[in-house]
């Protein structure tokens, strides 16, 4: 009953998470339109993910209460099996794959589909966090990098071949964790600028071979004509005349844009409920979500959601410099970092500032298993939080007892 005290819960967290629920409530109402119509009712696609959402919830609350190097043990074990199920998204005629949007990402298993890349985003951050808490010397920085570059190839490539925003995410907080573990710049530097080369050697082999031609590209690597398309269409003169023709390429940009148009006609946009392109933007509760909170809340309800995932950082900063644990320091860090990047992509793309990507919004869109995975991201940030505060009081607690146990020595 001890580790179920309730006395030492990061709240600060609890209030960020709840915020969040809450907000992705409203949003659920409000974007779910379509889903209810084809249903016929608010209680199949609503019910559902409010299930989702409770589960969270309980995920979050239990696993506060659960050892940090329990957690990075574990973190190996999900490692393995997120890995090789991602690897079978790649193995043609699985009959464990789902296809959804032409896309093979998602893996169903006893009636329940998820996205196994969401596993291995997680498992990936308490292992690469935990190799690189072991470093203590110059040499031990030269092998914990390759070890942890390996690790991270192995992972993101299969993730690669049928998202390319997710994998490079993932990369990017790899990146972030070896400057906080104080990787040698000459290290970092190097593999930065060997992807920013392959990615553009990739990007002009996948235009001018495929794209350009009307050539269709074939193998694991098929959508990449895609994601060309889709920077290109970014890239795009703002005064083409096909810019804004709507087609199916450009079909949620297109409405998306209207609808943050809708939401800047005031502070506090045309208020919940009100929303008109939900009913026109495919996958409103999704993707694009963020756009319908914009239409609907504007300006001010677009900054309190922003303020929400900067504060997860901020917090997860603030628990991460007063705690002596590495190992955990770094796994907090690197959860926050994908929560917040993650969240900011993702709404840089609803507003046009960015290509089309498949990032959902954190703990908003509609998909149980991101509810679930960011609901245990909160878990192990406000267990880590929760350990610190411990270790403070119990700290505390000695000094008070040393001191009480001194010897009174008078001077005459």
């Amino acid at each position: 009953m001890k580790k179920l005290n309730l006395k030492n819960i990061d709240r600060t967290f609890w209030g960020l998470y709840g915020a969040l629920i809450i907000v992705a409530v409203i949003a659920l109402f409000s974007a779910s339109s379509t889903l209810v119509y084809m249903n016929h009712s608010a209680l199949g696609p609503i019910g559902q993910q409010m299930a989702f959402l409770i589960l969270g919830i309980a995920a979050a609350f239990v696993i506060q209460f659960i050892p940090s190097y329990w957690i990075r043990f574990g973190g190996y074990i999900l490692l393995a099996v997120s890995t090789l199920l991602v690897y079978s998204t790649m193995v043609p005629g699985n009959p464990f794959v789902v296809t959804i949007n032409g896309a093979a990402r998602w893996v169903r298993i006893a009636g329940i589909t998820f996205q196994p890349s969401e596993l291995a985003k997680l498992s990936l951050i308490i292992v690469v966090a935990d190799q690189l808490a072991r470093i203590r010397s110059e040499e031990d920085k030269r092998k914990y990098f390759y070890r942890t570059l390996l690790i991270t190839a192995v992972v993101a490539l299969p993730i690669l071949a049928s998202n390319l925003s997710t994998a490079v995410l993932i990369c990017g907080i790899v990146f972030c964790l070896w400057v906080l573990a104080r990787v040698p710049w000459q290290y970092t530097a190097s593999v930065l600028g060997i992807a920013v080369v392959a990615l553009v050697l990739g990007y002009c082999l996948v235009e001018f071979a495929f794209v350009r031609p009307g050539r269709e590209m074939h193998g694991p690597f098929r959508r990449a004509t895609t994601w060309v398309a889709r920077i290109d269409r970014h890239l795009a003169d703002d005064n083409a005349d096909d810019k804004y023709r709507l087609t199916d390429e450009n079909i949620q940009e297109v409405y998306a844009s209207v609808a943050i148009a809708r939401g800047g006609t005031s502070p506090v946009g045309v208020l919940p409920g009100n929303s008109k392109e939900r009913d026109y933007l495919p996958l409103a509760f999704a993707d694009y979500i963020f756009a319908i909170i914009v239409e609907e809340s504007g300006v001010t309800g677009a900054g309190f959601l922003i303020f929400l995932y900067l504060a997860i950082l901020f917090r997860a900063c603030n628990v991460s410099s007063r705690y002596s644990d590495m190992p955990a320091m770094l796994m907090t860090m690197g959860l926050a970092l994908m929560i917040t990047c993650q969240a900011l992509v993702s709404m840089l793309v609803a507003v046009g500032l960015g290509p089309v990507t498949g990032q959902p919004l954190p703990l908003i869109s509609r998909g149980g298993t991101s509810v679930l995975i960011t609901s245990v991201y909160f878990g192990i940030m406000m267990g880590v939080s929760r350990e610190q505060l411990e270790l403070r009081e119990r700290v505390n607690e000695t000094i008070e007892q040393s001191l009480d146990d001194a010897p009174i020595v008078t001077v005459e």
